[in-house]
């Protein structure tokens, strides 16, 4: 199942946009730490493959590039211990 993030120009629209993309549960923090817990989790999605799709990658990168870092970061920390979840981050 796709989940579509588009061109967050902020930490915390990206977090948020990724968020909604995938339906996290209420007591999302909206920090980093929260996000790894939530991407390692996904236990309120259904059953099976799951993709981010991040469109505009460039929007956060080139506006805030230690925050654009700091989450991608996470999101690959979070894939290596979550099979059934990918990430395809477009420009």
């Amino acid at each position: 199942m796709a989940h579509q993030l588009r061109a967050p120009g902020s930490k915390q629209q990206a977090l948020a946009g990724i968020a909604e993309a995938l339906a996290f549960p209420s007591w999302f923090g909206g920090n980093l730490d929260a996000l790894f817990d939530c991407l390692i989790d996904l236990s309120w999605l259904p059953e099976g493959q799951h993709v981010l799709v991040w469109t505009g990658t460039r929007a956060l990168a080139e506006a805030d590039p230690g925050a654009y870092a700091a989450i991608r970061d996470t999101l690959v920390d979070a894939l290596t211990q979550r099979p059934l979840l990918r990430v395809v981050l477009v420009d």
